[in-house]
Parts: structure tokens; C-alpha cells; sequence
């Protein structure tokens, strides 16, 4: 669809960009003349900007500059930057390995959502894209993560995903991944293929992300299987240790 056809997303998007860009809150009346806006469509949108919490209208003056909500998505951003660099060249190598796909993913309420994906040459293309979202215990990545947390936190995660039944099964998985330190699934995302995952820690031992890769099913041996998987875990350690414990 054209931007034409949604002018309101175009122009929230607008004055996003224009105050992000100047150091100071700015009346309404600067907005519309810098991006050309109609008064009352100006208005419209600042109040419900304010009301998301992504504009701040400041009273005194009435000027508007960013808020809280913005800024949290600028943190979240710079935030995962540093996981992307630091896990895009690990996966490449590990992905290679497995004539697969390498991911890196983070935890969002119930589900993950994929921050990197690598494909070694001939690899299929998979559902797992950047920026794709699945539910978290069906994936390896998703369970890598769960098995990280609190039974508590893994046991709600779990039941206000789409298709979740009975949690005795799954907790026995994360009890499995928990003890060995690493995850699996085979065939639940593609089938045809299997994926194994490790999860990184932050400084308090939360899990940050995943990593993890896919690949066909059957194509390579235990052992290559089992250089994958410890590939993982020792690139999982040396992004945490980077990205978290430095300094």
C-alpha cells in the first residue's frame, strides 16, 4: 500500500523523526510549519502521541519533545545492536557447519522475535526471518530462554501462548534443557528440519537472546551435531561476557 493511502502513519512518523532531530521541545505551531500539516490533524495526532506516551507536551510553554515511550524504543534498539554485531559472525561460522541457518532471537511476552538470521550457501529459507515472531516454546530459542527463568515466569509465558495444553510436558523439557545447557526442536517449526539453541545470560543471569541454527534433518552426524551445539555454548559465554560483563 502507498503512503499515500495512510497519511496519519506518514505524518506520525514525521513529527517522530522532526523531534528526534532537535534538542529541544517545540510548540505545535513549528511542527506544522516544518512538516506542512494541517492545524487540526497536527493537534489530533500530538494528543494521541501524548496519550502512548511517545510525545511529552509540556505545559508551560506548550511545547512538545519526545517521551518515555520513544526513548525506550531508542534504548531497546541500542541495546540489541551490540547482540547483532557481536553474534553475526559466530552464527555465520556455526551455520556453515551445519549447511543450515544461524539466529539470534529475544524473548517478547510469550513468543520470540528474530533479531539476526545467517544462511550458509544452499541453505533453505526458513519462517524465521529478522523481525519474524513465533510462540517461545515451540522453538529452540524459545525454550533455551524459558529454561532461564523462574518456573513462574516460564509457566506464564507458556500459558498465554496460542496453543498451550497441559505444562507438565513442556516443564520437563525445560528441566532437560536446564540440566544439559542447551535446547532442541525437530519439525515443529519446518518441517524437515531441526534446530538446537543455546541461551545468553546478562549480568544477572537473565537470559539477554538465543542463539541458535537450523538444519536439515539427517544431514549431518552426532558429532558434528554435538561441535554445533558447543560452538553454541562457547559463543553464547564470550557475547556475554562482552556485551555484559565488560568493565
Amino acid at each position: 500500500m502507498s503512503s499515500s493511502r495512510v497519511p496519519a502513519a506518514r505524518h506520525t512518523l514525521d513529527i517522530l523523526r522532526l523531534l528526534s532531530t532537535i534538542d529541544v521541545p517545540i510548540s505545535a505551531s513549528r511542527i506544522r510549519r516544518e512538516l506542512d500539516l494541517p492545524r487540526s490533524s497536527t493537534y489530533h495526532l500530538l494528543n494521541e502521541m501524548v496519550a502512548a506516551g511517545f510525545v511529552v507536551h509540556i505545559p508551560e510553554n506548550q511545547t512538545y519533545g519526545l517521551g518515555m515511550a520513544a526513548y525506550a524504543m531508542a534504548s531497546a534498539y541500542t541495546t540489541q545492536q551490540p547482540l547483532v554485531r557481536a553474534a553475526t559472525k559466530p552464527l555465520e561460522k556455526i551455520a556453515a557447519l551445519v549447511h543450515g541457518s544461524g539466529h539470534l532471537s529475544r524473548m517478547a511476552g510469550s513468543e520470540i522475535v528474530y533479531l539476526q538470521e545467517v544462511r550458509s550457501p544452499g541453505a533453505v529459507s526458513l519462517v524465521t526471518e529478522k523481525g519474524v515472531r513465533l510462540q517461545a516454546h515451540r522453538t529452540a530459542s524459545g525454550r533455551a530462554m524459558l529454561a532461564q527463568l523462574p518456573d513462574a515466569e516460564a509457566r506464564a509465558a507458556y500459558s498465554t501462548s496460542s496453543d498451550a495444553g497441559a505444562f507438565r510436558q513442556f516443564h520437563d523439557i525445560l528441566a532437560q534443557t536446564r540440566e544439559r545447557g542447551w535446547a532442541e526442536e525437530v519439525e515443529e517449526v519446518s518441517r524437515g528440519q531441526e534446530s538446537v539453541a543455546v541461551a545468553i545470560l546478562d549480568h544477572v543471569n537473565r537470559p539477554a537472546g538465543a542463539l541458535a541454527v537450523t538444519f536439515q534433518r539427517g544431514r549431518i552426524d552426532a558429532a558434528t551435531r554435538a561441535v554445533a551445539i558447543e560452538q553454541l555454548r562457547s559463543a553464547a559465554a564470550a557475547i556475554a561476557a562482552k556485551v555484559y560483563r565488560s568493565g
